[in-house]
C-alpha cells in the first residue's frame, strides 16, 4: 500500500518497489509565483499590469481556477501598495522600503496582502509560502529576513487581539 509524505515543496508517494513518483507543487504556489513574477516585472517594466500577467499565465499555462486567483493577488497588493509599503516600513527597519531588494520587497508585500488583507489562508501558511518563494527566488539571506518580518506583524496582530 502506498504512503504519501511531504517532503519540501514536493509529496513523494512511497511504494514498495524502488520507482518515486514526484507530484508538481501546489496550484496556489504555482499562481504566487505568477504573481511575484509579475509583481516583480512591474517594477521595472512600463507594461500593464494585465499585459505582464497574462503573459505570464500562458508561459506557465495553468488552469482558470490559478489563474484568476493570480490575478486577484496581483490587482490586491497593487490597490493596497502603500498599506503594505507601511506595513513593510514599519517591521523593517533596517532599510527604507523603496532600498529592499525588489523580490523581498514583493515577496512581503503578496504575504502581508494575504495576512492582513484577504485574510483568505491563515497566516502560518502565508508566512510558509513567502519562505518558500523566497528560497526559491531571492537572496541567500532572503527566507530569514521575511520570516523575521512576517513574524514580527504576527506578533503584533496577536497582541493586539487580546
Amino acid at each position: 500500500m502506498a504512503q504519501g509524505r511531504t517532503v519540501g515543496r514536493f509529496k513523494r508517494n512511497i511504494t514498495a518497489g524502488p520507482s518515486v513518483t514526484v507530484m508538481p507543487t501546489s496550484l496556489r504556489h504555482r499562481a504566487r509565483i505568477v504573481t511575484l513574477q509579475t509583481l516583480y516585472e512591474l517594477e521595472f517594466a512600463a507594461n500593464s499590469e494585465t499585459s505582464i500577467l497574462e503573459r505570464n499565465l500562458k508561459e506557465k499555462e495553468l488552469p482558470r481556477e490559478v489563474a484568476t486567483f493570480a490575478g486577484s493577488l496581483v490587482s490586491g497588493v497593487i490597490a493596497n501598495k502603500q498599506l503594505l509599503d507601511n506595513t513593510i516600513g514599519r517591521f523593517a527597519t533596517a532599510f527604507p522600503v523603496d532600498q529592499l531588494a525588489a523580490m523581498d520587497r514583493n515577496i512581503l508585500r503578496l504575504a502581508l496582502f494575504e495576512i492582513t488583507v484577504s485574510k483568505e489562508v491563515p497566516p502560518k501558511v502565508a508566512i510558509n509560502e513567502a519562505v518558500e518563494l523566497a528560497k526559491e527566488f531571492g537572496a541567500d539571506t532572503s527566507p530569514k529576513f521575511i520570516n523575521g518580518v512576517l513574524g514580527s506583524v504576527i506578533s503584533e496582530i496577536k497582541k493586539s487581539a487580546q
